[in-house]
């Protein structure tokens, strides 16, 4: 016990790395709703299938069932439309992930930056929604229809790791991340400011679900990305800009 503490407070000590003038804050946390707390050995992620809306686990940011919620919050996802019905549709991500959105009343639908109909959406459009999260299921306030060949459902693919059940989770960093975040910090929010956040973490990181949004101390939000093995966590400044992944 003793030398188990001793090695994760030498861990902790050296988890903030400087670079280029700013720092990369690398923090694992335990599974719960309650702050991160370090740890040098974070347990190996068996995860639940991506199909149900669970993300891979392991070292760095992508702890298994770390950062949990209480309920559903301001999320959503990008892919191509499946099946279609009169109250709502399937997507599937560039990951592979499956979800089941639900259309409301009050639902905006958009094709390109124009408005359109319910009539739009049809089998095999690129789409992202936007909306309520509850694991792989979307309650949509507003949908928008793609060009065919473009928008986030196909830019960048290639950066997201797919979430395979059995595979070595993926541990690592790019671009700024807040040298003092922690998991389970900040503020849930939803609105426009979740809305945005959402839409230019999916432009640049596709293939998951975004199932929460949280405005950090820094006035900067953390994008909660599941049905992946990474990127967990992507990281948009106040301008809507992603400015880090991990």
């Amino acid at each position: 016990m003793v030398s188990r503490t001793h090695t994760r407070a030498v861990v902790a000590g050296a988890a903030a790395i400087a670079i280029a003038g700013g720092s990369y804050g690398i923090v694992s946390a335990t599974s719960g709703s309650g702050p991160a707390t370090a740890s040098s050995s974070p347990p190996a992620a068996s995860g639940p299938p991506a199909g149900r809306g669970g993300s891979a686990g392991g070292p760095g940011f992508g702890g298994g069932g770390s950062n949990a919620r209480s309920g559903p919050a301001a999320g959503g996802a990008s892919g191509t439309t499946g099946s279609v019905s009169a109250s709502g549709f399937t997507l599937t991500t560039s990951a592979g992930q499956k979800v089941t959105v639900n259309e409301t009343s009050s639902m905006i639908y958009q094709k390109g930056t124009g408005s359109a109909s319910a009539s739009a959406i049809t089998k095999g459009d690129s789409v992202l929604v936007l909306g309520t999260t509850n694991g792989t299921t979307i309650t949509a306030t507003q949908v928008t229809v793609q060009p065919a060949g473009g928008g986030s459902a196909n830019s960048s693919g290639a950066k997201v790791i797919p979430f395979q059940r059995g595979a070595p989770s993926t541990s690592k960093t790019v671009g700024q991340i807040p040298a003092d975040y922690s998991q389970g910090s900040g503020t849930i929010v939803s609105g426009t400011a979740a809305n945005k956040a959402t839409e230019a973490a999916l432009a640049a990181y596709p293939g998951g679900i975004v199932d929460r949004v949280v405005k950090l101390s820094n006035g900067e939000y953390e994008v909660h990305n599941i049905g992946v093995n990474w990127p967990h966590h992507i990281f948009v400044n106040q301008d809507f800009n992603v400015v880090g992944a991990g």
